[in-house]
């Protein structure tokens, strides 16, 4: 069967997209499949992973919030696949691509949010980056260290999501964007629900730029990327809506995030460090699986892999099976 996809990218892609027959290939070579191009099985190998599914249950920025409609780090991580096909299809980009990278750039995030990966960052010798261990665990933890040897792009793409990243691809910088799209807004809605800021708190400048709800500042936003880049090989805001996003992330830094940072902060810390010293002392303690990564890898990176991998109800859960007397815990009965 010959796979159309590829002729159909041929035909209605932009010039500077990313088409899927000209692909710097896997890190192990397989045979193509005839209903699929490379990146929609990369995505398709993503989505249905192990640790695509316990993004559910990891914090994005509230820990443990009690309501049904704050966001998670699945939820936050489909809208910024959202929002980068959105991008994507204006631009006649490789949407698939751009979705691949966007369902596997955080893979590798922490329980407790950005809390858990500063915890990790100080306790281990070489550091931690949710981005750098999002690709660890597509190249090494996932499939019980098989890994799920995706293409180049899409490698690229998760690595260098971070702002202070360059992926190689349009699509890549496509989903840097998006992800920096969705966070500040959807992160402003959760923010006013949790009565940290109102509406009234948001700087005038940005919002009289951007707009007043989130669904105008994100069309604001892509329009701009549209603008700016249309037949150009980058994707970009104009400098009047980039400077004014830029200024709305700072503000949600300074009023948020760094706040509810430390409210979080000691508390992630102390269960972290407890798990993290105890499986030092304790290294075959931790599962089979990374048990058996010692073989290959230091014990400091398999104890970020194993802590990493947890979501926040797992993490408390292992906390208190370890250090938590049974007979202190109470019968809620």
């Amino acid at each position: 069967m010959k796979n159309l996809n590829y002729q159909k990218e041929e035909l209605y892609f932009s010039e500077f997209a990313q088409k899927s027959n000209s692909s710097k290939g896997r890190l192990i070579e397989e045979e193509e499949c005839p209903m699929r191009t490379v990146f929609q099985r990369d995505r398709d190998r993503i989505l249905y992973s192990k640790s695509f599914r316990r993004l559910k249950n990891k914090t994005q920025v509230f820990l443990s919030p009690e309501g049904d409609h704050y966001r998670t780090r699945l939820t936050h991580t489909l809208d910024v696949s959202q929002v980068a096909r959105s991008i994507c299809r204006y631009l006649s980009l490789n949407e698939d691509l751009a979705e691949a990278i966007a369902l596997g750039h955080d893979l590798g995030h922490t329980p407790f949010g950005h809390a858990g990966e500063r915890c990790l960052a100080k306790l281990n010798p070489d550091g931690f980056e949710h981005n750098e261990q999002s690709l660890r665990v597509v190249d090494v933890l996932e499939k019980d260290g098989k890994g799920l040897n995706l293409t180049f792009e899409v490698r690229d793409g998760i690595l260098n999501h971070k702002k202070t990243g360059n992926p190689i691809t349009l699509e890549g910088q496509a989903v840097s964007l998006a992800d920096r799209i969705a966070y500040i807004n959807h992160d402003i809605d959760d923010a006013i629900r949790a009565g940290m800021i109102t509406a009234n708190d948001l700087p005038t400048g940005p919002i009289k730029v951007l707009g007043e709800t989130s669904s105008s500042r994100i069309n604001t936003m892509i329009s701009s990327i549209y603008k700016m880049s249309n037949g150009k090989n980058f994707v970009k805001m104009e400098d009047e809506i980039s400077t004014a996003t830029d200024e709305l992330r700072d503000f949600m830094f300074n009023n948020v995030y760094h706040i509810n940072a430390a409210k979080q902060e000691d508390r992630a810390m102390n269960m972290i460090s407890a798990l993290y010293g105890y499986y030092k002392a304790h290294p075959k303690k931790m599962p089979e699986f990374y048990v058996g990564l010692l073989k290959e890898y230091d014990l400091d990176r398999v104890i970020c892999d194993y802590i990493s991998s947890m979501t926040d109800r797992y993490a408390i859960y292992v906390f208190q099976e370890i250090f938590i007397p049974k007979g202190f815990m109470l019968d809620e009965n």
